[in-house]
C-alpha cells in the first residue's frame, strides 16, 4: 500500500522515496543516469531526421516517400529481376545444350545440379526422400537400377512422360499379369514362382520349394518379360530379379502378394506441370544423385 509520508529520506541510500510502499519495502526516488537521458534525448533528435529523409509514415492511400526517395522493396524487385535475367541466360544455355555437353561442362552441370536440386526437393521428395533414397513402392534414385533405363536421357523421356500417368498417351507402361487374382497360376503355383525369384537373387527358399517346378513356372510365365535368367528387359520395364535391389519387398510373403496382384506404381508426367529446361535440370540432378548411366 502507498506509504503515509511521500518524500521521506533514506538513511542508508541518502535517497528520498516515492512515497510508496510494497510489504515494508519502500521505493526510492532514483532519477535516471544523465548519459542515459542524454542518448535517449539524441535518439529522438535522430528519428525526425530519419522521418525527414526516408519513407516513414503511413497516409491514407501512400506514405511519405521522405528527401532520399528510398523504398525496400525496389531494391528488391531490383534484385528479383537482376536473378531472373541471370537465369533467363543460364536456362537458354541449358535448353540447347545436350546431355553429353551438360555432364561434361563443369559450370552447367552446376547450375542444372542447382536448379534440379530446388525442383527435387519440391516435387520429388514427398516419394523418393530428400537424398532421393525411396521407400518401400517408391524407388531408390541413388542405386544403379532402372526399370527403363539410367541414362540422362532415359530419365528426362520417364520425367517428362510418368510412369501410368492416363492423361499422358507416352507415358511408360509396363503391365504384369496378377497371375494369382486372374486365376493364372494357382496358389501353390504362385508361392513356387516367389521361391524361384528368390533362389533367382540367391536368397533362401522355402523347405516346399521345388526347383524343378518354380523353374517351369517361371519359364512359361515370367521369362517373356524379365528374361530366361531374370535380368529383367527396360524396353518392357521389367525389373532385373537377380539383383537384391526390391522395390516391395523380397520376403516370400511380399513376393505372393506382388505375383499374386501385380503392382501398378504411378508417377506424373512432369510435362505441362514444369517447364521444358527445368524438367531437364532434373534429369541431370536425378542423374547425378550416384546411380545415373552413361
Amino acid at each position: 500500500m502507498a506509504g503515509e509520508h511521500p518524500g521521506e529520506y533514506d538513511a542508508i541510500t541518502g535517497r528520498t522515496t516515492t512515497g510508496h510502499e510494497w510489504d515494508g519495502i519502500k521505493e526510492l526516488n532514483t532519477p535516471l543516469p544523465r548519459w542515459w537521458l542524454n542518448i535517449f534525448y539524441a535518439c529522438i533528435l535522430w528519428s525526425f531526421g530519419y522521418f525527414i529523409v526516408y519513407p516513414a509514415w503511413p497516409l491514407v492511400a501512400d506514405f511519405t516517400r521522405g528527401t532520399f526517395n528510398y523504398s525496400s522493396r525496389a531494391d528488391v524487385t531490383a534484385e528479383v529481376e537482376a536473378i531472373v535475367a541471370k537465369r533467363t541466360i543460364q536456362a537458354a544455355e541449358l535448353a540447347t545444350a545436350s546431355f553429353d555437353t551438360i555432364l561434361a561442362d563443369q559450370k552447367l552441370m552446376s547450375i542444372a545440379r542447382a536448379q534440379g536440386a530446388a525442383a527435387f526437393k519440391d516435387n520429388c521428395a514427398p516419394c523418393h526422400g530428400q537424398g532421393g533414397g525411396g521407400a518401400k513402392g517408391y524407388p531408390n534414385l541413388n542405386d544403379d537400377d532402372w526399370l527403363w533405363g539410367g541414362k540422362a536421357e532415359d530419365i528426362h523421356t520417364t520425367l517428362l512422360n510418368g510412369i501410368r500417368a492416363t492423361y499422358n498417351d507416352n507415358t511408360r507402361l509396363s503391365a504384369m499379369p496378377a497371375f494369382g487374382k486372374d486365376g493364372i497360376l494357382k496358389k501353390e503355383e504362385v508361392r513356387e514362382v516367389a521361391n524361384h525369384v528368390r533362389a533367382m537373387a540367391g536368397l533362401a527358399t522355402e523347405a516346399s520349394y521345388k526347383k524343378d517346378v518354380g523353374a517351369k513356372l517361371f519359364t512359361e510365365n515370367c521369362a517373356a518379360c524379365h528374361g530366361a535368367e531374370g535380368k529383367g528387359n527396360q524396353e518392357l520395364g521389367a525389373p532385373n530379379l537377380t539383383d537384391a535391389i526390391w522395390l516391395y519387398g523380397s520376403d516370400v510373403e511380399s513376393l505372393v502378394g506382388t505375383i499374386t496382384y501385380s503392382r501398378a506404381g504411378v508417377m506424373p508426367a512432369w510435362s505441362g506441370r514444369l517447364d521444358p529446361v527445368t524438367i531437364k535440370a532434373l534429369a541431370v540432378y536425378v542423374h547425378s544423385l550416384g546411380g545415373g548411366q552413361k
